[in-house]
C-alpha cells in the first residue's frame, strides 16, 4: 500500500462527517425526533369533569414493584383509603391516600387548564413534603385516561404514564409505568378503587386514621 496523502485524508474525513450528518437529517435539514415509547405524548386533551367520578371516598388495593427499572418481578400489596374533594367547580381536585400498614400518605393535587383542555397531575408524599415539580398532564377519551411527562426516578431520565379507567360507577383502576428506554414501558405501581361510604371512610375530607 503506498503511502497516503494527509491533505487527501483529511478531505475525505471532511466529506464522510457531512454525510453522516446529512444522513441524520430530513429534507428541510432538520434532524428526526427523538424517540419515545408508544402512546407517549403530552398533548392530550380533557373535560373540566374528567375526574368528578372520583369525588367521594374509596377502599383501594395497591401493588407496587419493590424495585423499579432493574426488571424485578417482585411486587408488595397493600391497602389504603382516599378521599377526594373538588374545588373551583371541578377545575381543582385534591385527594389524600392514606395507606395504614405503610404509615405513610400521599396527596394528589390536579388542575384543569380551560385553554389548553388538559389535567396537570402533581403529587406529594407524607414522606418528604414536597410537591413534585414535574406535572404529568393529558385527559379523558369516554373511560380511559392517560397522562405523561418527562422526569428523573433516581437521576435517570424516564417517561412517565399514568393510566386511569373507569370499569363503572362502583369501580376503578389507575396505573404507573416509567420507561427507561424510550421504547418500553415498565409498570410499576396498580390500583385497583372500590367506592366507599364517606361516612364510615373519611373525615373531614380526609381518610380516617
Amino acid at each position: 500500500m503506498g503511502k497516503v496523502d494527509l491533505r487527501h485524508l483529511d478531505v475525505m474525513l471532511f466529506c464522510a462527517i457531512g454525510a453522516t450528518a446529512v444522513a441524520g437529517a430530513d429534507s428541510r435539514g432538520e434532524r428526526p425526533p427523538a424517540p419515545v415509547p408508544s402512546g407517549y405524548s403530552t398533548s392530550r386533551t380533557g373535560s373540566v369533569h374528567d375526574f368528578d367520578y372520583f369525588a367521594g371516598a374509596w377502599t383501594t388495593h395497591q401493588r407496587r414493584l419493590k424495585a423499579r427499572g432493574v426488571s424485578s418481578n417482585e411486587w408488595e400489596e397493600f391497602p389504603a383509603t382516599l378521599c377526594m374533594t373538588l374545588y373551583l367547580e371541578g377545575m381543582a381536585t385534591v385527594d389524600e391516600l392514606y395507606m395504614p400498614t405503610k404509615g405513610v400518605a400521599g396527596l394528589t393535587l390536579r388542575t384543569f387548564d380551560p385553554e389548553k383542555r388538559q389535567w396537570s397531575i402533581y403529587w406529594v408524599s407524607s414522606a418528604t413534603g414536597r410537591l413534585d415539580p414535574v406535572a404529568v398532564v393529558g385527559g379523558f377519551e369516554g373511560n380511559h385516561g392517560e397522562f405523561y411527562a418527562a422526569d428523573h426516578d433516581g437521576g435517570r431520565p424516564i417517561k412517565v404514564r399514568y393510566t386511569w379507567d373507569i370499569r363503572d360507577h362502583e369501580h376503578a383502576r389507575w396505573e404507573q409505568a416509567f420507561s427507561y428506554d424510550d421504547r418500553t414501558w415498565e409498570t410499576n405501581w396498580t390500583a385497583d378503587f372500590e367506592r366507599a361510604d364517606p361516612a364510615k371512610t373519611c373525615a373531614g375530607g380526609r381518610p380516617r386514621r
